[in-house]
C-alpha cells in the first residue's frame, strides 16, 4: 500500500487515502490520529499535508557485506574507525556481516543500490587488519540501506544527528523522524504517547518497551527443551536450533506443518540453512505475498547464499503458491521476476558510481502485478 494523500475535514487529518500497488485499487483508512513514519520519505508525506515547519530528512546510504565465516580466524567482532564512518565487522551465525558507508544518496529511495565502489571501500578498510585480505570472491552477499538523517547546515551526513524528532505540524496528524532500527521503541513510545496526548480517551502511556517480542515468552525454556523437541519431531537437533533462534518459542508453530506434511523438513535447494516448513509459514502466518518477500525478508537467502536464492526461487513460488492459490502463470512470473532482480543486483554492484548502479538497480519492476 502506498499513501497518496491525506483526508480533511477542514485543517485536521483525519485519516489516510492509500493505493494497493498490486491492483491499483484505492481507498480510504479514517483514523483519529495518523502517525508519519515514513523515514526517507519524509519530506514527501509532510508535503501532502503542510509546507510550513517542515522536518527535513537527507537520505544516507550504508551498504554491508556479508562473508562465510571460515574466511578468517576470530572469536570476536570488531569496530574500526575510518576516515569517513565506523567499520564494524560483526560475526552474524555462519558469516560475518561487515559494514557499513555513509554517503548522501539522492537516486531512488525504495532501492538504494550498491555500487562497486562502495563494496571496494569496505574491502580495503577491513584488509587493513586482516592477515589475509578479502577478495571479491569472497563476499557472499550485499545489501544496502539508506539512513533517515534530520538534516543539518554540515554537508557530511557522517555528522548530522542521529537523534529523532517528534512533531504535530497540523491537528492530527503528528510526525516522527530521524533516529535509527536501535532506538525504534523509544521513536514508537514518543510518537504514540504524541498522538494519544490530543485525543479525548484517556489513554495510558505508551508501555512498548515492557512488551517482548514475538517468540521471546517462553524461549529459555523452550531452548532447554530442545533435544526433548529434536525427539518429538523427528527433526535434527541443529535444525530445532535455528528455528529457536529465527521463531522463539512460536518455533511449534512451524514444526506443526512439518508434522503435517513431513517433507517440508527438507532444506531449500541453496540455502541449507532454512526448511520448505519455513517458507510455508512465511505465507500462512508472516504475510508475505511474493517470492522476493520470503527470501529478501522472511528469510536472509538473498544475502546468505552464495546464488542469492535462484535455486530456492522455484521451490519457493511451489510452496507459496499451493497456499494463496497461485495459478501456473502467477508461479511462473514469480520466479521470473525474482531471478531480474537478483541480475539488476548484481549488475548494480558491478557500477563504478551511485547514478549508474541506480540505474541498473531502476531496471526491475518493485511489485509483482497480480494478473
Amino acid at each position: 500500500m502506498s499513501v497518496v494523500a491525506f483526508l480533511r475535514e477542514g485543517e485536521r487529518v483525519v485519516g489516510a487515502k492509500v493505493v494497493n500497488r498490486e491492483d491499483g485499487s484505492t481507498f480510504n483508512i479514517k483514523a483519529k490520529q495518523v502517525i508519519n513514519a515514513t523515514g526517507v520519505w519524509t519530506d514527501e508525506t509532510q508535503a501532502m499535508v503542510t509546507d510550513r515547519g517542515q522536518l527535513k530528512v537527507r537520505a544516507s546510504k550504508g551498504i554491508h557485506l556479508v562473508v562465510p565465516r571460515d574466511r578468517f580466524q576470530s572469536t570476536v567482532g570488531l569496530i574500526l574507525r575510518t576516515e569517513k564512518s565506523v567499520l564494524f565487522v560483526i560475526p552474524w551465525g555462519r558469516h560475518w556481516i561487515i559494514g557499513t558507508t555513509d554517503t548522501d544518496w539522492h537516486l531512488d529511495k525504495a532501492h538504494p543500490a550498491a555500487s562497486s565502489k562502495d563494496i571496494d571501500y569496505i574491502l580495503e578498510h577491513v584488509n587493513k587488519v586482516l592477515k589475509r585480505p578479502l577478495t571479491r570472491e569472497d563476499v557472499e552477499g550485499v545489501y544496502a540501506g539508506l539512513r533517515p538523517l534530520l538534516a543539518g547546515e554540515n554537508d557530511s551526513t557522517a555528522k548530522l544527528s542521529r537523534e529523532h524528532v517528534v512533531a504535530h505540524p497540523v491537528p492530527g496528524l503528528v510526525v516522527v523522524a530521524g533516529g535509527k532500527w536501535t532506538t525504534y521503541r523509544v521513536m514508537a513510545k514518543d510518537a504514540v504517547d504524541e498522538a494519544t496526548r490530543s485525543m479525548d480517551e484517556r489513554v495510558p502511556p505508551s508501555c512498548t518497551e515492557s512488551i517482548p517480542l514475538l517468540g521471546a515468552s517462553g524461549f529459555k525454556a523452550a531452548w532447554n527443551r530442545r533435544n526433548r523437541m529434536a525427539e518429538e519431531t523427528g527433526v535434527h537437533v541443529a535444525r530445532i536450533e535455528h528455528l529457536l533462534n529465527r521463531y522463539g518459542a512460536m518455533a511449534p508453530e512451524v514444526l506443526a506443518l512439518i508434522a503435517g506434511n513431513p517433507e517440508l523438513a527438507e532444506p531449500l535447494p541453496g540455502a541449507d540453512d532454512y526448511l520448505a516448513a519455513e517458507a510455508v509459514y512465511a505465507a500462512t502466518h508472516e504475510g508475505a505475498r511474493h517470492v522476493q518477500d520470503v527470501l529478501t525478508r522472511r528469510t536472509r537467502i538473498s544475502i546468505e547464499a552464495w546464488d542469492r536464492g535462484v535455486s530456492a526461487a522455484p521451490v519457493v513460488a511451489k510452496l507459496m503458491g499451493e497456499v494463496l492459490g497461485w495459478s501456473d502463470a502467477q508461479r511462473e512470473g514469480e520466479i521470473k521476476h525474482y531471478l531480474a532482480r537478483v541480475d539488476a543486483e548484481r549488475l548494480s554492484q558491478e557500477q563504478p558510481d551511485d547514478e549508474s548502479a541506480d540505474a541498473a538497480r531502476m531496471g526491475v519492476e518493485d511489485i509483482v502485478p497480480l494478473r
